[in-house]
């Protein structure tokens, strides 16, 4: 397959660029080539801004166009009028911040998404993004696709973790267990938590589009009931010494103790974090052990 990568170079894009070009597919890249990472030989690199430099993609025909890093309904917008026409598939991946906040657990593809309401008014182009609009962004950038695009893949995944994460979200985690001693905790312990390894992410978009699927995918593991605990015991399980123990901060407590908690719900209940991928895993989707993930993470690490 002819393959066109929208960003490409970075983490997520990153890991699905080198997987296509694993399985032997024709990758190009398009991004403003601010990053040159390892695991990208063989790739035609087009330099530009996805905005003012659309007309760079007007000389060719892809297969798939996979779009790793929209988060303004606009970028994909001025888009439409060349890629609709040079590509069969628009793979959009988004996230499970798409969905309200009062979802039940368990919850399927067709769940109610945000309210876009924050963003009336405003200046979609330079609108601030953060916690309280990448969510209702991101519907927006659904939207554009499933209106532009009638072959269309969207793609929701859960937290993404894994090698090359410059978040730091789940690797600050590794390198706290991996340390030892007794490490603080946000509770309660048991509220729900998802993930994916990036790789893993990386494998079922791939193989999606080589199935020609369509439609709007979780991709997130494991299958709830899972709980935050779980995530920090199993992550113990890969890195940690004998005799690391967690101690578990209240909600109340967390704050008081001054210190940052990455991926940490703020102690509440979350539907997005126990959504119901059962259609990505009946379609492909494979989960590796996350103790693995944490000794690739801490690994990775070591090398920097």
């Amino acid at each position: 397959m002819r393959i066109l990568f929208l960003g490409g170079t970075r983490f997520v894009g990153l890991a699905m660029a080198r997987e296509a070009l694993r399985r032997g597919h024709q990758v190009s890249v398009f991004h403003r080539g601010n990053h040159r990472p390892d695991g990208l030989q063989g790739a035609t690199h087009l330099l530009g801004d996805r905005v003012s430099d659309v007309h760079l993609l007007a000389h060719d025909h892809w297969d798939a166009v996979v779009d790793v890093c929209a988060y303004r309904p606009h970028e994909i917008e001025v888009l439409g009028g060349i890629l609709a026409e040079r590509t069969s598939v628009y793979a959009l991946v988004s996230s499970v911040s798409v969905y309200a906040d009062d979802i039940p657990l368990r919850s399927r593809e067709d769940a109610v998404r945000a309210s876009t309401d924050i963003l009336e008014g405003q200046d979609l182009r330079t609108v601030a993004i953060d916690g309280a609009t990448y969510g209702p962004l991101k519907v927006l950038c659904e939207d554009t696709v499933m209106e532009r695009y009638p072959g269309h893949l969207i793609i929701r995944p859960s937290y993404v973790i894994g090698p090359d994460d410059y978040t730091q979200r789940f690797s600050s985690w590794v390198n706290r267990l991996a340390a030892g001693g007794v490490v603080d905790a946000p509770g309660p312990p048991e509220v729900p938590f998802q993930y994916i390894d990036v790789r893993d992410l990386a494998a079922f978009a791939v193989s999606a589009l080589e199935a020609r699927l369509q439609g709007v995918f979780h991709v997130a593991a494991p299958t709830h009931p899972y709980s935050f605990e779980q995530m920090l015991m199993e992550v113990m399980q890969g890195v940690a010494p004998a005799g690391t123990q967690l101690r578990w901060l209240a909600p109340d407590e967390v704050s008081a103790s001054g210190q940052s908690f990455p991926l940490w719900s703020g102690g509440a209940s979350v539907g997005a974090l126990a959504v119901d991928a059962r259609a990505a895993f009946a379609n492909g989707l494979v989960s590796r052990p996350l103790a693995h993930t944490a000794r690739d993470v801490l690994q990775a690490s070591t090398k920097i």
